[in-house]
Order: C-alpha cells, then sequence, then structure tokens
C-alpha cells in the first residue's frame, strides 16, 4: 500500500468518524424532539380519556336512572292490578317496555365504555413507562457522552502537563546544577586565599598543637589579674 493510499485511507476514516459523530449528535437532537412530541401527544390523550370517563359517567347515570324508572313504574303497574285499572296497568307496561329498550342499549354503551375506558388507561400507563424509561435511556447517554468528553478533555491536559512537569524538573535541574557549580567555584576561591595569606597553614599549626592559640579577652584578663596578685 502506497503512502497515498494510506493517507486517502486515513482521511476517509477520520470523515466517516466525523459523520457518524454529526449523525450521532443529530440522532439525540431528533429523539429529544420526538420525545417533547410524544409527551405532548400524551398530554392530549389523557385530556381525550378524561372527556371519554366524563361521558362514561354520564352513561352509567343514565343506566341507574332508567333502571330506577323501571323499578317505579313496576310498582305503578303492580298498584294499578291492585285496583283493577288493567288499562292503565298496560300502558304502564308499555312505558316500562321503552325504558327496558333504552336501558339496553344504554347499558351496551357502557359496557363498551368500560372496556374502551380501562383499554385507554392501560395504554396511557404503558405510554407513560416507554417515555419514562427512553427519557432515562437518552439521560444516561447524555451523561455518559459528557463524562466520556471530560476524561477526553482531562487525558489531553494530563498528558500537556506530563510534557510541562518533565520539562519543568530537567530546569530545575539545571538551576540546580548552576547553583552548585558556583557553590563549588567560591570554595575553591576562598581555599586558595586563605592559602595564599598563610592563614591556612597557621590554622593546621594551631589544629596540631604546634602554634599556640590566639589570645581571647579572658586570656588578657587573667595575664592581668596575675600580675596584680603578684605586686601585693
Amino acid at each position: 500500500m502506497t503512502v497515498l493510499t494510506k493517507l486517502f485511507t486515513a482521511m476517509k476514516g477520520a470523515a466517516n468518524e466525523a459523520g457518524e459523530a454529526i449523525v450521532d449528535h443529530q440522532a439525540l437532537r431528533i429523539l429529544d424532539q420526538e420525545m417533547r412530541d410524544a409527551r405532548k401527544e400524551l398530554a392530549k390523550a389523557k385530556e381525550q380519556l378524561t372527556k371519554v370517563m366524563a361521558e362514561h359517567a354520564g352513561v352509567a347515570r343514565d343506566v341507574q336512572r332508567l333502571r330506577g324508572a323501571i323499578a317505579e313504574h313496576e310498582e305503578y303497574a303492580n298498584k294499578a292490578l291492585d285496583k283493577g285499572e288493567a288499562e292503565l296497568a298496560e300502558d304502564i307496561c308499555a312505558r316500562i317496555a321503552e325504558f327496558e329498550e333504552e336501558l339496553k342499549l344504554q347499558e351496551q354503551a357502557e359496557s363498551e365504555y368500560v372496556a374502551g375506558v380501562n383499554r385507554l388507561k392501560r395504554q396511557v400507563k404503558s405510554t407513560e413507562r416507554n417515555i419514562l424509561s427512553m427519557s432515562r435511556q437518552v439521560g444516561l447517554i447524555k451523561a455518559t457522552e459528557r463524562i466520556q468528553k471530560a476524561n477526553a478533555a482531562a487525558g489531553d491536559k494530563f498528558s500537556g502537563s506530563q510534557a510541562s512537569m518533565v520539562s519543568a524538573t530537567a530546569s530545575l535541574e539545571r538551576i540546580k546544577q548552576r547553583q552548585q557549580e558556583r557553590t563549588d567555584r567560591t570554595n575553591a576561591a576562598q581555599q586558595l586565599a586563605a592559602e595564599g595569606d598563610g592563614r591556612n597553614l597557621d590554622q593546621r599549626l594551631r589544629d596540631a598543637g604546634i602554634l599556640g592559640r590566639e589570645s581571647s579577652a579572658g586570656d588578657v584578663l587573667e595575664r592581668i589579674r596575675a600580675k596584680r596578685e603578684k605586686n601585693l
């Protein structure tokens, strides 16, 4: 594989990675928008469910009203029969039949409302769980992405810091070395100066006990006291 081919392959790979990064970033943005849309639709569905439940409540009240009306008119029919009012009782029974027909329709409607409301409630709960689960996953993906970026940035800075530390350490060592060299030169100069004026030899003679030590203030004071005592 030639150098140009390798370079082209590397550039192509970098372009693909950059393209994938853009697609992934856009995918998260699209997913965020879809999640917002899903929440809006869920809110609308809940609002619609509320209306359906209100309608169901109205139908349930009609069922109870019709059942009460039937029971009430059956009692009227019995009283009419007790009084021998057969024709009146027959008219009452005709109305009861109308109530029963309407009740049948309302009970069927109520049954459909019950089934529909329960189904919608399950769908709403399922959608809520899906949205919550997806939101958690999206949040986890975003957190992971931020952590990975932070790690990468920290790694780059750490690498740069390591290089800086190595350079700084080398500089410190050079400074220490120069300081030590100056100290050595100063000590050597002092040693040469001492040897030149004889102080070094005198000190060596004193250390060997050959040359008497220099008089101190105490020695002078003792000598004066000795003379005073001798003159007394």
